[in-house]
C-alpha cells in the first residue's frame, strides 16, 4: 500500500525540524521529559492543522506553535503549583491523624490476601457502602456483603480476636 503524499511530507517535516524544536523546548522547561511533551504536542498540531502549514515557512511556524504550546505548559504548571501550595495550606489546618496503626494490626492487616485489604480499605477508609462496594468491585451487593463478611472473619482470626457470628453490612 502507497502512502499519501501528505504523509510523507509530514514525516520530512518531522525530521528536518524535530531536533531544532527539541532543543529549543529544552532550553525553556526543565525536566526534559517536559521538552518531549512540548515537541510531542507541537506536531499533534501540525498534524492537525497540516494544511495551514506555509510550505515556504514550515520551521518559523512550527516555532511559534511551539512558543503557544510552551505558554500553555506555564500557565498549566502555575496552575497547579497554586493548587498545590493551597492544598498544603489547607491540610496544615487539619488536626494531625494518626495514621500508623498499632503494629499486631498492622501485621495482622499486611498478611490477610490482597482483595482482603482492598476491601477492608475501601469500607474503613473511604466510607463506601454495600452498594457503592457493588459498582465499584462489579459484583451484587449480596456478593459484596459475603466477601466483607469472610473478610471481617479473616481479619479478626487474624488478630486472634473472637470471629463475629453476624454481619451488620458494609455500612456497619
Amino acid at each position: 500500500m502507497a502512502r499519501a503524499p501528505a504523509a510523507d511530507r509530514y514525516e520530512r517535516l518531522y525530521r528536518a525540524h524535530y531536533q531544532d524544536l527539541l532543543g529549543y523546548a529544552l532550553r525553556r522547561v526543565d525536566p526534559p521529559e517536559a521538552a518531549a511533551d512540548v515537541v510531542a504536542e507541537t506536531f499533534l498540531v501540525a498534524w492537525r492543522r497540516f494544511a495551514d502549514i506555509p510550505a515556504d515557512q514550515a520551521r518559523a511556524w512550527l516555532f511559534g506553535v511551539a512558543r503557544n504550546v510552551l505558554a500553555n505548559h506555564g500557565r498549566t504548571e502555575r496552575r497547579r503549583a497554586g493548587l498545590a501550595a493551597q492544598l498544603r495550606r489547607e491540610l496544615a489546618t487539619l488536626p494531625a491523624v494518626q495514621t500508623d496503626p498499632p503494629e499486631h494490626v498492622a501485621h495482622a492487616f499486611d498478611g490477610l490476601p490482597d482483595a482482603d485489604r482492598e476491601l477492608l480499605r475501601l469500607v474503613a477508609w473511604e466510607g463506601l457502602t454495600t452498594d457503592e462496594l457493588a459498582v465499584a468491585l462489579g459484583c451484587t451487593p449480596n456478593a459484596v456483603r459475603i466477601r466483607l463478611h469472610r473478610a471481617r472473619q479473616r481479619f479478626a482470626a487474624a488478630l486472634g480476636e473472637p470471629i463475629p457470628t453476624t454481619d451488620r453490612g458494609a455500612g456497619a
